[in-house]
């Protein structure tokens, strides 16, 4: 049985790998619209709209649970906003270092 568990563990995709792919769509759209924008707008309430349904797959009464989703959806968001925006920081600082050096 542990086998087999480590064999499904090893075909799953990670979170990050579907990021991916979503990532990848964006970017497709981005480049057919010519609109940074748009495409931002377009994943974003993408998200919100599935994110919606997997409350309302996870909530009893959702009318009831809908502030408390709301809030762990907004502290999740913000979570990964920081950490990314915090990426580009950091890329934009090594890439403003190179441009010294060169």
């Amino acid at each position: 049985m542990a086998d087999q568990n480590a064999a499904e563990q090893g075909t799953d995709r990670t979170m990050y790998q579907l990021a991916d792919e979503f990532i990848a769509l964006a970017n497709k759209l981005f480049q057919e619209e010519k609109d940074i924008g748009k495409a931002g707008a377009a994943i974003r309430f993408a998200a919100a709209r599935f994110n919606a349904f997997e409350a309302s797959l996870k909530a009893q009464d959702l009318s009831k649970e809908k502030e408390h989703a709301l809030e762990w959806f907004v502290n999740e968001y913000k979570q990964m906003m920081e950490v990314n925006l915090d990426d580009h920081i950091a890329m934009a600082a090594r890439e403003q270092e190179a441009a010294k050096s060169e």
